[in-house]
């Protein structure tokens, strides 16, 4: 099994996961869907929400081996 920093990064940016995302809330806010088709955009919504999580992850990391160390 790879390490987290062994995979490569997804093809989706952060703001497309974050788009997407809020287009499967409205979604299944709105309603009218076949039950199958909610649990499709649920499934969708999670895979979302992993992605954009990896992102502030990321910055997270990014931002903290930037920051000046105190000695």
């Amino acid at each position: 099994m790879s390490s987290p920093d062994e995979r490569p990064e997804p093809t989706t940016t952060y703001e497309q996961a974050r788009e997407e995302l809020a287009d499967v809330v409205r979604r299944l806010e709105a309603g009218g869907l076949t039950l199958e088709e909610s649990l499709g955009l649920w499934e969708r919504g999670e895979e979302l929400a992993k992605l954009c999580q990896h992102w502030l992850d990321r910055a997270r990391e990014r931002l903290a081996a930037a920051a000046p160390t105190e000695d």
